[in-house]
């Protein structure tokens, strides 16, 4: 199933910049099979919805990894 999707993810108790995690992330949602847009308050993606939810999933997991305590995301969809 076709998707669109509004993607933003906020870690928490990083300090005052967050541009290296932000980078992360946005690295990470280019290494699939999908069109991403980033712009100033989040992430525009477009592709299959499987992929998407787990590139969601994908994120969350590579930034605990990379020390981040906690996460918060938030994903709007929009399904053909």
């Amino acid at each position: 199933m076709k998707a669109t999707a509004e993607f933003q993810l906020v870690p928490i108790g990083q300090g005052v910049s967050v541009r290296r995690e932000i980078g992360r992330v946005v690295a990470l949602l280019r290494t699939h099979d999908f069109s991403v847009e980033t712009h100033a308050s989040g992430t525009k993606i477009e592709g299959e919805l499987a992929e998407i939810l787990a590139a969601g999933a994908g994120v969350h997991e590579r930034l605990l990894a990379g020390g981040s305590v906690r996460r918060v995301s938030f994903l709007n969809l929009v399904t053909r």
